[in-house]
């Protein structure tokens, strides 16, 4: 993957798919019950609790992070590049993901 750090919504389908890439959903718990993307791959890990699940994220793949718009997972995806990670940002969070059309299990909280 590129040294950019944002990723659009089809790569990161693309790659999802295809097991390439761990994605991360940084929204807080509401917003993760009102609506998600439809992985089972997919885990939830609030931006709060990030550092202390660090750990059980693998720094052998690429890791997506993903929350509503990009701010708060833009944050995350350079904490973890600064960490030695291979992260990046879902380009415009998971309102750019439904506007793409891609799947989602419920609705967008927060729009």
């Amino acid at each position: 993957m590129a040294d950019d750090i944002d990723i659009s919504p089809q790569d990161a389908k693309a790659r999802l798919d295809a097991g390439e890439v761990q994605l991360v959903d940084v929204r807080e718990p509401q917003e993760w019950e009102a609506g998600r993307i439809p992985d089972p791959a997919v885990r939830h890990i609030p931006l709060g609790q990030l550092q202390e699940h660090a750990a059980t994220i693998d720094r052998e793949r690429p890791v997506v992070f993903q929350c509503l718009s990009g701010g708060r997972s833009t944050m995350a995806a350079e904490a973890f590049r600064a960490a030695g990670y291979d992260a990046y940002n879902l380009a415009g969070g998971l309102l750019a993901w439904e506007a793409a059309g891609l799947p989602l299990d419920g609705v967008v909280a927060g729009h």
